[in-house]
């Protein structure tokens, strides 16, 4: 496994640049201003209740994707007038991907920008939806289609904290890692495969460290998604978008539906004449071995996943794109896919 010692990482934008650092929940609660509001949600408030609401007023919000809506939207900024929040007042969020989305989105438009701090507390936030500066909320018609690029002060990580998750929640995390595996590097494969992850894994903090300095360089490269560069991080969202819209957000996890998504868009890159043929039968084996699912009835519902896969912000013109593997740890932006192909991996997934 590749090492990386860092004890943070530095992430450059265009306003300059924020620290992830890696300590304990404890630590980063301590450092934040006290002028701080708390937004989490009701699972996480179970193990850190005391601690938070000793440092700042708290907001709870409902877990699970259904709270990523205008809804909670608007009831955040209403709570937050009626805190006396001010422009100089800073937005922490102490949760998984959900929380840090809408109260990143929370920030970036309250006052027309605050202070925005992210403590992450799932696996998939901490690898992914924490870094990278985007925030936003679900509509009735698509998964994120309103939000911002808004990047937080600062972030900090704390590997422990992932020991209060369900295992189902934790391995929902691991597909955003088989992620990276699969769309930058190769040489992660094999260890992930080799060894058990789970929470007490010990090197599951340099694991996660390298993740986000992956990310990082994406990001850093094409902060805005303007290059094709950054579109990568998206393998297997475009399907997998498509799967939670279609079976109702909350009936099943972000990264089960990201997996049924790798599997499908490594078929479809197959398909097209991109992606190494036998790429797509070693992405299921390494999902299916983690736990993930590789394929759901949901697929068979073309005319659902279809409508949402055009309501993709990648789609342009009324094409269909996708971020496709060359090989396992290479990917690229492909634009206007044909619908006959997309049919066809579905079909064959």
């Amino acid at each position: 496994m590749p090492s990386d010692s860092m004890k943070s990482i530095q992430i450059s934008h265009r306003y300059g640049s924020y620290e992830v650092r890696f300590e304990s929940i404890d630590s980063a609660i301590e450092r934040l201003p006290s002028d701080l509001r708390i937004i989490t949600d009701t699972n996480v408030v179970q193990h850190f209740g005391p601690l938070l609401e000793a440092k700042a007023p708290v907001v709870m919000i409902d877990p699970g994707e259904q709270s990523k809506s205008l809804k909670s939207y608007g009831s955040l900024l209403s709570w937050l007038a009626k805190t006396k929040a001010s422009r100089k007042t800073m937005i922490c969020a102490l949760g998984g991907g959900v929380v840090g989305d809408l109260a990143g989105f929370v920030a970036a438009t309250y006052m027309r920008g605050v202070p925005f701090y992210q403590i992450p507390t799932s696996l998939l936030a901490q690898v992914d939806s924490s870094v990278g500066g985007k925030v936003g909320v679900d509509l009735v018609e698509g998964k994120n289609l309103a939000g911002a690029f808004y990047p937080p002060s600062g972030v900090s990580i704390d590997v422990a904290v992932l020991r209060t998750l369900p295992v189902n929640q934790f391995v929902n995390g691991m597909a955003e890692v088989w992620k990276y595996a699969f769309i930058m590097d190769a040489g992660l494969t094999e260890p992930l495969a080799a060894e058990g992850w789970g929470v007490e894994h010990p090197a599951l903090g340099e694991v996660v460290r390298r993740c986000i300095a992956l990310k990082a360089e994406v990001v850093q490269g094409d902060e805005f998604e303007t290059l094709g560069l950054r579109a990568i991080l998206n393998f297997g969202h475009t399907v997998g978008h498509a799967v939670e819209y279609a079976v109702g957000y909350g009936n099943i996890l972000h990264g089960e539906a990201i997996s049924i998504g790798m599997v499908v868009e490594a078929k479809l890159g197959e398909m097209l004449g991109m992606t190494r043929k036998g790429v797509t039968q070693e992405v299921s084996q390494y999902l299916a071995n983690q736990g993930l699912p590789t394929t759901h009835s949901i697929l068979k519902s073309e005319r659902a996943l279809l409508s949402a896969m055009y309501g993709d912000k990648k789609a342009a013109g009324g094409n269909l794109a996708f971020s496709l593997l060359s090989d396992i740890g290479r990917c690229k932006l492909v634009e206007s896919v044909p619908e006959a192909t997309v049919l066809a991996a579905m079909r064959e997934s």
